[in-house]
């Protein structure tokens, strides 16, 4: 792989050094070409980044919030990613919020979300997490993906089945990703991922401007021991 790993010492940890990595490249954008593109992602990390992140001072209205995927709820379901992004008070600091209009039915909300999207490209910065298989946003092990910037899953393995995600070749067109993991629930996965199984998450991230931020936990050896502190590793599959 191309990604950098980076170890931090708690999920806090990880949040940390997210909402201060983001700001970075917030700023960054925002001086090249006047605003700032995020890709955001559904999850207890992410979430804590979110909040971090809605009480710093930032160039709120030149950002614009996009999604990696969404699942198919009513408008206001707690379980959406939007949802989410809204009770952390981040949403209502920005200039654009375009949620994925899953209420809609996914295949009408994933061709309109291709509008959308196709004039944010290249993104500034997409986050991204990882679930316990290995997946990331709703790209799923095992499942075939369209050529498609952003499609229609009816075949999800974790409840609703029907959502909606950006594809992996849209994803990596970013100037900057993230990937957040952290929790023990999450080690089986890292394990396979560096060990260079073809995870959907290991092929979004498979681009030289990725930054793996991990918690330090989920990094063990075979005998379940954590790797030593370690400020970056290199991935060498």
């Amino acid at each position: 792989m191309s990604a950098t790993w980076q170890t931090e010492i708690d999920a806090a940890a990880v949040a940390d050094a997210a909402c201060r990595l983001i700001g970075i490249a917030a700023r960054n954008a925002i001086a090249e070409h006047g605003k700032f593109r995020l890709v955001l992602a559904g999850g207890s990390t992410p979430k804590a980044t979110y909040e971090r992140l809605a009480n710093s001072d930032q160039q709120w209205k030149r950002w614009s919030l996009y999604y990696g995927d969404e699942r198919c709820l009513p408008a206001d379901d707690p379980e959406r990613n939007s949802v989410m992004v809204a009770a952390t008070g981040l949403a209502d600091r920005v200039g654009h919020h375009y949620p994925i209009p899953t209420e809609l039915g996914a295949k009408t909300a994933a061709t309109e979300y291709r509008q959308i999207i196709k004039r944010a490209l290249p993104f500034d910065m997409v986050l991204l997490g990882i679930g316990e298989d290995g997946h990331t946003a709703s790209l799923f092990p095992g499942h075939k993906w369209p050529d498609k910037s952003a499609f229609a899953v009816s075949d999800a393995p974790k409840p609703p089945p029907s959502r909606v995600t950006l594809s992996v070749k849209t994803l990596q067109q970013c100037r900057a990703m993230l990937v957040l993991v952290t929790g023990e629930s999450k080690i089986e996965a890292v394990n396979r991922w560096r060990s260079g199984i073809d995870l959907p998450v290991a092929r979004v991230s498979d681009i030289d401007q990725a930054l793996i931020l991990v918690e330090r936990n989920c990094l063990v050896f075979a005998g379940g021991q954590a790797e030593p502190s370690i400020e970056s590793i290199r991935s060498d599959g």
